[in-house]
């Protein structure tokens, strides 16, 4: 049975729709990315969920009831807002066990002993007294982490929980999620804009794109296997070029290169060739390739480089170890891995 299942949800503010009939079933103990582009509704939906928003049409159930209608405290949730939301008069055992003050969960001992499980869940069992403005960027996270399973949500919500972290802190909590959410079983649904976050975290991953589901699946479904341009292009940042397949098992690029391609893929047509970074190789002009192109632009990136290249007349990227250093000017020639073609 679902934890959740959103049935044709729309959602308009004044004139404007910016949900279109979303459907969605999720399993219980289930980590869901809801991903995309800011202005996608993905957050409006998670505010839907949470009962902060109202739906202009559909219908939401979380255990098999009906909560459309119902305020955010009679639906059995919990959600950690991008903000944190802290109270800064204080201390963090009290923003934990605020919730449960709120709703009456129990005695004092009670819900004592369930703030302390919290705190020494995300690692804050020592820091307890203090009060967030004598905590890190990391520790406040941690805190409203806390807060929000603290009550044993039936869902937790989490809006861009990671976004304000530097980049060390991000990995971290990234991990720290994993192992949190593996320990409580919780079922989650995590909003992101981050791809990286999306496919690490996630038992599934929802792309949302204006207002619509683009494509769901797996993190590696979703990545090897984009069901439409805006899937491929958001996903991993592949390089989308036009080409013209057949007579035969050969993709024609605008320059007149030629690209064998897999004969299950050699219905003719305008199509688009999806070349993702990691699966092109760069080699010196002189060796054996399946294209030619020419460098534009490097860019230094520490253990490697990002090269930009000029291919039948786009500009693509490419992903290179530093052994292999180009100029700017150059001819190289691309070893292309696994193709993807899809409809133009």
């Amino acid at each position: 049975m679902s934890d959740l299942s959103l049935s044709q949800i729309h959602k308009s503010f004044g004139r404007t729709e910016v949900l279109h009939g979303i459907d969605l079933d999720i399993r219980s103990g289930e980590f869901v990315s809801l991903l995309g582009a800011s202005g996608c509704g993905k957050t409006t939906l998670l505010r839907i969920i949470a009962g902060l928003e109202t739906v202009t049409r559909g219908t939401v159930r979380i255990g098999g009831r009906d909560v459309t209608g119902l305020p955010p405290e009679h639906r059995d949730i919990a959600m950690m807002f991008q903000s944190y939301a802290l109270l800064p008069h204080l201390s963090a055992f009290e923003n934990v066990r605020f919730p449960l003050r709120m709703r009456r969960r129990g005695s004092r001992a009670e819900q004592a002993e369930r703030v302390e499980r919290a705190l020494e869940t995300v690692r804050l069992a020592d820091l307890g007294h203090r009060r967030p403005s004598q905590l890190s960027g990391g520790q406040q996270q941690r805190v409203a982490l806390a807060r929000a399973i603290v009550s044993n949500p039936q869902i937790l919500l989490l809006d861009e929980p990671l976004s304000n972290l530097d980049a060390r802190l991000r990995e971290e909590m990234q991990v720290e999620l994993i192992e949190i959410h593996r320990r409580l079983g919780l079922t989650t649904i995590f909003v992101t804009h981050d791809q990286d976050e999306a496919l690490s975290l996630s038992d599934r991953v929802v792309l949302m794109n204006a207002g619509r589901v683009e494509q769901q699946g797996s993190p590696r479904e979703i990545y090897a296997a984009p069901a439409t341009s805006f899937a491929s292009s958001f996903l991993g940042s592949a390089n989308l070029l036009p080409v013209t397949v057949g007579p035969g098992p050969v993709a024609r690029l605008a320059d007149g290169q030629q690209l064998a391609i897999p004969a299950g893929q050699a219905t003719p047509g305008e199509r688009l060739l999806v070349l993702r970074q990691e699966d092109v190789e760069m080699l010196p002009a002189e060796k054996a390739g399946d294209l030619k192109a020419r460098v534009a632009i490097r860019v230094y990136l520490g253990a490697r480089h990002r090269y930009m290249l000029d291919l039948a007349g786009q500009r693509i990227s490419v992903m290179a170890a530093n052994s292999l250093l180009l100029e700017p000017g150059e001819e190289v020639a691309l070893k292309v891995g696994r193709i993807l073609l899809l409809a133009r």
